[in-house]
């Protein structure tokens, strides 16, 4: 059996020193992943329903420290050697997927190939709106991105044609040194 620990990049967790130590920590007690989750932004006041508790509210308060999964996770690559690095979630419809196959392709490289990628389309409207992204077709949005960023990691001087992205002949480098670093959530 393989354990994970979720929520890892919050509080005490998120600063330098706490976060070192946490994972450190984690790693030496046998601990498979450590498991990120994100939000850019969180307003004081909403009206979209929080699907993961009955008052359809986050339990986060407006000052809580909640870092960037990614600049999180690489500092953890730094201080750590064994233990899986994981995004559960990543808001994928919210981040340009080209400039996110670089970071993952750059952070899988760096950590050893230990990164495993958690995503979601988002549950938070006024998230979206301060973003300035379109909620309504979030979900086609997110799975072009996957298709967008397995592009990038097949190959080099790669095309591709889509409703929210299109290029010709690029290539991003440095590739994941995992086959493939999404997750199955079911798996």
């Amino acid at each position: 059996m393989k354990v994970g620990i979720a929520f890892a990049n919050i509080l005490n967790f998120g600063t330098p020193e706490g976060s070192i130590q946490f994972a450190q920590a984690a790693e030496k007690a046998g601990v498979d992943s450590l498991w990120t989750v994100e939000h850019v932004i969180y307003p004081s006041n909403y009206d979209s329903e929080y699907p993961y508790d009955t008052s359809g509210k986050m339990m986060m308060a407006p000052d809580t420290d909640l870092t960037d999964p990614l600049i999180w996770l690489t500092w953890l690559a730094a201080n750590t050697s064994s233990i899986r690095l994981g995004t559960g979630i990543l808001i994928l419809p919210e981040r340009n997927p080209l400039v996110l196959a670089k970071e993952l392709g750059t952070l899988d490289s760096l950590s050893g190939g230990r990164v495993e990628l958690g995503i979601g389309v988002g549950w938070l409207k006024e998230e979206f709106d301060a973003l300035g992204i379109p909620w309504e077709r979030r979900g086609a949005r997110t799975d072009e991105y996957v298709a967008v960023m397995q592009k990038l990691w097949s190959g080099n001087e790669v095309s591709f044609d889509g409703e929210f992205v299109s290029f010709e002949n690029i290539s991003s480098n440095p590739k994941p040194r995992s086959r493939n670093i999404f997750r199955d959530p079911r798996s």
